[in-house]
């Protein structure tokens, strides 16, 4: 539960972040959609999932980037 917290919190381990959130939402879906369309049709094509995990990290790693300014600073 600790890895989940400091997954999608801030640096103070705390505040909530919303790009960090939009990350892991966006590629539990993507990974459940590769899934579902395996699941349906027997077929995984890597290069399309490839494609989408890989816009996933390069944009919300932008978005962290962007903003890492603007986090809060860790507790003391």
């Amino acid at each position: 539960m600790k890895l989940m917290r400091q997954m999608v919190t801030g640096k103070d381990n705390c505040t909530h972040d919303l790009a960090r959130w939009s990350w892991l939402v966006t590629t539990v879906a993507t990974v459940l959609g590769a899934l579902w369309n395996a699941a349906q049709t027997g077929v995984v094509d890597l290069l399309q999932f490839a494609q989408a995990i890989g816009i996933l990290c390069s944009t919300h790693g932008a978005a962290l980037l962007l903003k890492k300014d603007t986090e809060p600073g860790p507790l003391q």
